[in-house]
């Protein structure tokens, strides 16, 4: 079990909202990933990446609101 915490009903409680988890090899797979994403909406980005000890990769976490163009 990984040690993400759950997500929180606000930040998918209206349409257009949404929560993507990013599974890669690497951080820098990771945060390409988030920077594509965010070249196409408005999104709250995750500072870090999460490692499982044990298990292989990283993983991340950002808040997409589809409603809001990019920065």
């Amino acid at each position: 079990m990984l040690c993400m915490r759950a997500i929180n009903e606000a930040h998918m409680a209206e349409p257009g909202l949404a929560v993507v988890e990013i599974a890669a090899g690497d951080e820098t797979t990771a945060f390409a990933v988030q920077s594509l994403l965010a070249a196409q909406c408005a999104i709250a980005p995750a500072a870090h990446a999460t490692r499982e000890p044990g298990q292989p990769g990283v993983r991340l976490r950002c808040f997409l609101d589809l409603r809001q163009a990019p920065d």
